[in-house]
């Protein structure tokens, strides 16, 4: 099943402002888990929906709060986003520390207590697209713990995202990884579409190799391997090295968390202006130069091209602009509960493009 994806941001935005979100924040979370659908990044996408409306019912997520300011000097600002959604105090975040980047050459911000900021390469493109370099990486404020280092068999820490954008002659270059072996959600995508996941990415709460999603999320649970596997050390210890970053400069958790505390995303964000260092030219020269030589690296029997970073995300996102984006149909399912539930009508007609 494929639906246009208008369609499905209106049907997005509809269903959360059904749960009372203001237009404006119910616009702008749907444009970002849309978009992460429309460029294959579907852990991040609509299947979020049901969670965020379970997480406003609940309390623990929190429509039409400002992002609160804790500290500020001319290069940093530590901020509360008070169980604001994550998109849109991500939003808030960046255009604040944009103007102390210009100014100062590079900006550094925190921001606690934020609902889930969703494609960390969202925000990487759009400091980027400004013309700056940033990098930005989330933990889950101790909370989630998921991936068990390697040797261990119970978690330890979360899959600790990082995301890094520069702008290039072709707009932003991004990198979006997760230091885990793959992104959480994208074993609830396969739970929910009921399919299992490939080998790597699991292990069960003895340690044993498995392809099925439900360990993550049953008791005994199992827990995702870091980046690299078994022996991903190197992936651990990233993870490892950022959740310390983040929880001790925001004011947040690192795992174990206290009890009660909200499983909530803290952000740690830097933006440098190169301007304020060697010069926008002689970034984007050697930016471009690099870019352009590893595309031409010669290829091995059977390669067609040398990708990088953000080319497949690129073909999925033209594709899909399309031809619609592909919804299996637990993940439509759920949508259409959740709608029925807010008394929000389901776009009739509209499951294909």
């Amino acid at each position: 099943m494929n639906i246009a994806p208008e369609t499905l941001k209106h049907f997005v935005a509809a269903i959360f402002e059904g749960a009372n979100v203001p237009a404006n924040e119910a616009e702008r979370v749907a444009r970002s888990l849309v978009d992460s659908n429309l460029r294959g990044h579907d852990s991040h996408g609509v299947v979020r929906v049901r969670d965020y409306v379970k997480q406003l019912r609940m309390g623990d997520l929190k429509a039409g709060v400002d992002l609160e300011v804790l500290n500020e000097t001319d290069a940093a600002l530590a901020a509360d986003a008070k169980l604001g959604f994550g998109m849109v105090q991500c939003d808030r975040l960046i255009e604040r520390l944009i103007p102390k980047a210009r100014k100062q050459g590079i900006a550094c911000g925190t921001m606690l207590n934020a609902g889930h900021v969703g494609r960390l390469g969202e925000w990487a493109e759009v400091i980027a697209a400004e013309g700056l370099a940033g990098l930005i990486t989330v933990n889950d404020n101790g909370v989630l713990q998921c991936v068990a280092p390697p040797g261990g068999t119970a978690p330890r820490i979360s899959t600790n995202p990082l995301a890094i954008g520069v702008p290039t002659a072709n707009g932003p270059a991004v990198l979006d990884i997760s230091t885990s072996s793959v992104a959480n959600g994208k074993v609830k995508v396969a739970l929910v579409a009921g399919q299992q996941c490939p080998p790597g990415w699991l292990q069960d709460a003895d340690g044993n190799p498995t392809t099925d999603p439900a360990v993550r999320f049953s008791d005994p649970r199992g827990t995702l391997l870091p980046m690299g596997g078994e022996q991903g050390y190197k992936g651990f210890g990233l993870g490892l090295f950022l959740d310390l970053l983040v929880g001790g400069l925001t004011g947040g958790f690192c795992p174990p968390a206290p009890e009660n505390a909200p499983g909530t995303n803290n952000v740690l964000l830097l933006i440098w202006d190169a301007k304020r260092f060697s010069g926008h030219a002689h970034f984007q020269t050697e930016v471009d130069k690099l870019l352009e030589h590893v595309r031409e690296t010669p290829r091995k029997p059977g390669v067609e091209e040398i990708r990088l970073p953000g080319d497949r995300s690129e073909t999925v996102r033209v594709d899909r602009s399309e031809n619609g984006i592909p919804l299996d149909d637990g993940t439509w399912d759920r949508l259409v509960r959740t709608a029925e539930e807010l008394d929000v009508a389901v776009p009739s007609g509209e499951r294909g493009v």
